[in-house]
């Protein structure tokens, strides 16, 4: 099997975390990356630095990472479809819902390889959690809650928290949930003097049955991620920060205090946090990225039309979209 030849756009931040891992990944040949402002963080020490997509693609790359600023993102996903190249861009997938069809209708309608960057599918506890959750380890999934709080990071500029950061758990539970939203609502704010949003509490149900809340905002001092599933025979409870998952599960033993039992509903069982294995979810994103664009069977990525369906949902929230 020959190696991938890939480049990358955009060496912003996360861009250069993206260089730093293809650089080295197995079973791929990194030809460079393109930024018109150059490489003044000194991420490239393989490939080239290209001021231009058009140059990047000169070169005969087969696939590419895309990490520019959203509003960027049709742009350069189209001159890559165009091209015939697989992508992997960033999340969210584009600034409207408009944008994010064009893009997929350009990788679908090409038959290549679109991917969207949501990196937190890969994070080993969500991904545990998923596994747990199909064999029916809770039983019946009563409810899913997130929370991603912090201090405002001044890189965003063209997105509020909802596309930024709520893009995330929309994209989680539906995945954990196993079902599209039915139905959200979404209380935003303003405090930061910014045109976009900065706080998000949203509520929804999915088209099973399960109650969903999301609590997002740029404006707590510490920094928290934590999912929460919650189902007949317990709780998972995931941090994302940690990679730890945490199952509590619900007493086999019946409580012989009848009032009590009846007060609590349910009674605290035992609690075990699993041991696991913790790749970087970045590195392991990019691998089954590689390996779908090999045809490897069960490679996992996230679709195109994962990210559309986050943007139709983001939308919902800011009261632009139907239900």
């Amino acid at each position: 099997m020959n190696n991938l030849r890939m480049g990358l756009i955009g060496l912003g931040m996360m861009g250069r975390n993206h260089a730093r891992l293809l650089q080295r990944l197995e079973h791929v040949d990194f030809i460079g990356a393109v930024d018109p402002v150059g490489d003044p963080h000194g991420a490239l020490y393989r490939g080239r630095l290209f001021g231009g997509v058009a140059q990047l693609l000169a070169e005969g790359v087969e696939a590419a990472t895309v990490s520019v600023p959203t509003i960027q993102h049709e742009e350069v996903a189209l001159q890559l479809a165009e091209a015939g190249i697989h992508a992997l861009i960033e999340k969210p997938i584009a600034p409207t819902l408009e944008s994010a069809n064009r893009i997929r209708e350009a990788f679908e309608s090409r038959s290549l390889i679109g991917a969207v960057g949501h990196v937190e599918r890969f994070n080993p506890a969500l991904q545990a959690a998923k596994e747990r959750l199909d064999q029916g380890a809770l039983g019946r999934v009563f409810s899913i809650s997130t929370i991603r709080v912090g201090p405002f990071p001044g890189r965003i500029e063209d997105v509020g928290v909802v596309k930024d950061l709520a893009s995330h758990d929309i994209d989680l539970v539906r995945w954990l949930g196993g079902a599209e939203f039915t139905s959200v609502t979404g209380y935003t704010a303003h405090k930061m003097g910014r045109k976009d949003e900065d706080l998000v509490a949203a509520s929804g149900t999915l088209g099973n049955g399960t109650v969903v809340n999301l609590q997002v905002n740029w404006l707590t001092p510490t920094k928290q991620r934590s999912v929460t599933v919650l189902g007949e025979r317990g709780a998972f409870v995931i941090d994302m920060l940690s990679s730890d998952l945490t199952y509590y599960s619900n007493a086999a033993v019946p409580s012989e205090w009848d009032s009590m039992a009846r007060l609590r509903g349910v009674s605290e069982g035992d609690m075990v946090r699993y041991a696991l294995r913790k790749p970087e979810p970045l590195a392991v994103e990019l691998e089954n990225f590689r390996d779908a664009v090999f045809g490897v069977p069960g490679a996992q990525y996230v679709s195109m039309a994962d990210g559309v369906e986050v943007i139709r949902v983001a939308e919902q929230i800011l009261g632009k979209g139907k239900s």
